[in-house]
């Protein structure tokens, strides 16, 4: 039996056993690895770190989409930063009203190898006529789109390490304030508050969002393949307040089939643990 190991911590380690590495090459950008096991399915790593396996990618994907529709159902236009898997993609084609999606990626080998390997994120991404591919750095095509162009940002990234680390910063995160229409909304990989590195990015992200948009809040999900399975996304407004501002029967009417997403989770997925608001700031 084979196993991929993934080091959470000093302290601790991650096993997951495989049949097969199905492929494994050096891209421009980084280490890209898939394996088939009977327990999760296939997965990838990048720089021998988990980022999406059949098993479990559909609450990532959920939580990463859904609670920003629940909040403002009048969404038109998307940017996905990052993305390459597809899986947040394909969540936000789910919308009828969806107009246009444009996912910006910098590293192009990782969505056509999902494609080939990982058909359940990545399949009929590209196919669909409102899907714009950019394979090109994310921070360079925010920094050069024109002013509020989009309704809702989905940052879709990486730990801030590599290739993932500029979408990171307070620059950043001001350009996606620009970019933003006056009702816009911006999710973002918050990291997790449980093993020391991971909850430092997360109070650094947190204080620089903090610091831009009128409206922020963090919400929580249960990835059992992420170091510790307690995770973070950042939900930041000019307007909308995803708590107060819930549209619970029109994200119903949408019709929507989902694992993990619902809207009584919605509301609950931001009532955080003590631990957790007190890393965050002021109880906040």
């Amino acid at each position: 039996m084979n196993w991929y190991t993934e080091q959470w911590s000093k302290n601790c380690n991650f096993s997951i056993a495989y049949e097969t590495l199905l492929h494994s090459e050096k891209s421009t950008f980084q280490q890209i690895d898939f394996y088939k096991g009977e327990e999760f399915g296939t997965f990838f790593t990048l720089d021998g770190l988990m980022m999406v396996n059949e098993k479990d990618e559909f609450i990532y994907h959920d939580m990463i989409v859904h609670p920003a529709f629940a909040t403002n159902p009048k969404i038109k236009k998307v940017l996905i930063i990052g993305g390459g898997d597809g899986g947040t993609a394909r969540e936000v084609l789910r919308y009828p009203t969806v107009e246009k999606v444009v996912m910006v990626e910098i590293d192009e080998r990782v969505f056509r190898l999902c494609q080939e390997y990982l058909p359940i994120t990545a399949s009929g991404v590209e196919e669909d006529r409102r899907m714009e591919l950019c394979f090109e750095d994310g921070l360079a095509y925010v920094n050069q789109a024109n002013d509020a162009s989009f309704d809702l940002i989905i940052v879709d990234s990486t730990d801030p390490i590599s290739v993932g680390e500029g979408l990171f910063t307070t620059a950043f995160y001001q350009e996606c304030y620009r970019v933003l229409k006056k009702d816009g909304i911006l999710i973002n990989q918050h990291e997790s508050p449980y093993f020391a590195e991971y909850a430092e990015n997360m109070k650094k992200a947190r204080e620089k969002i903090k610091a831009i948009f009128p409206i922020t809040e963090v919400y929580q999900y249960h990835m059992p393949t992420y170091p510790s399975g307690h995770w973070l996304f950042g939900f930041a407004s000019k307007t909308h307040d995803p708590i107060k501002d819930v549209k619970v029967e029109e994200w119903k009417n949408f019709g929507l089939k989902t694992k993990y997403y619902n809207t009584d989770l919605h509301v609950g997925s931001f009532s955080l643990p003590n631990y957790v608001r007190e890393a965050l700031g002021n109880g906040n």
